[in-house]
């Protein structure tokens, strides 16, 4: 039989209280949907995707029903240079054009989604990759903008057909979602992974919504992570809107929450992706991260 140190009997006495604090989470939580965006910087840190994988197969494996929906703008945008495609944006959109548009799809339902799948599966997971074309997930239209720019191949969603996300989900399957959308013509539409992170939720009816992001949270001050804002609702949205404190990337975040939470999800969260764990931190702690967004 071996000994134990003092130093290590700590330790293990330590891991024993963190899942002790983690039991009326795990109670709460069984059974429950929860819609995980993830994109950013976040998924260029080779040590932090393996990290989320695992929380993402821990999830699972305590019974809740994690669902992860995907960006991959960094990636697209290095395909389009190795291609010799010039990449343009308009108004944080980037414009899509058919031949931009065949290079979304293959990367974000091809690369990008298999390599977040294998990292789910060497982490002891079953992941299932989908675009929004498999089984007619995401239906979409044409974005057609104020100012009269022509976008191309970007879409808005107008349905989820969210019965395959719970086939998979009930046959102890983790659903890895491409935000490349279809329509009844069957052509191809390049849509907000943020935006599609919220439809998704709101049409699963999901019990959270989480964005794992490159930032703290939402903060009063960029750049100074001493104004994180800890929780936020909508009656302070137009505000922080007008002062530039929701700007940029933060504005689809703030949107999809909003859909979402209109639809019945009970909360939505804007968390650093880059802290280690992040996603465990956040579900099984009473003091989680980063923002929350609240009615």
């Amino acid at each position: 039989m071996r000994k134990l140190t003092v130093e290590a009997m700590k330790e293990f006495i330590q891991k024993a209280s963190v899942l002790v604090e983690a039991l009326p989470y795990i109670r709460e939580f069984a059974g429950k949907t929860i819609v995980i965006k993830y994109g950013g910087s976040v998924m260029e840190d080779p040590a932090i995707r393996r990290l989320a994988a695992e929380d993402v197969v821990l999830m699972k494996y305590v019974g809740m029903n994690p669902v992860l929906v995907h960006g991959g703008g960094p990636h697209i945008t290095k395909m389009l240079d190795r291609l010799s495609i010039e990449s343009k944006f308009h108004g944080g959109l980037r414009i899509t054009d058919r031949a931009t548009a065949e290079v979304v799809e293959m990367v974000l339902a091809g690369t990008v989604n298999k390599d977040i799948v294998t990292l789910i599966n060497q982490a002891g997971g079953n992941a299932v990759g989908l675009s929004g074309k498999d089984g007619n997930l995401l239906h979409a239209k044409k974005i057609e903008l104020e100012d009269g720019v022509d976008l191309g191949n970007v879409g808005e969603i107008d349905s989820v057909h969210f019965k395959i996300i719970n086939v998979l989900c009930e046959a102890d399957m983790i659903p890895v979602i491409a935000p490349v959308a279809t329509d009844a013509k069957g052509r191809t539409w390049n849509v907000n992974a943020d935006t599609a992170a919220g439809e998704i939720a709101a049409s699963l009816r999901a019990e959270k919504l989480i964005f794992l992001t490159d930032t703290p949270g939402l903060l009063r001050e960029m750049g100074d992570e001493s104004t994180l804002i800890r929780q936020v609702c909508f009656k302070e949205v137009e505000e922080l809107t007008k002062r530039g404190v929701i700007a940029g990337g933060m504005i689809p975040k703030i949107n999809a929450c909003h859909k979402a939470l209109d639809y019945g999800v009970q909360k939505t969260h804007i968390i650093d992706g880059r802290v280690p764990h992040a996603l465990l931190v956040e579900i099984f702690t009473q003091a989680g991260l980063g923002t929350l967004v609240t009615h």
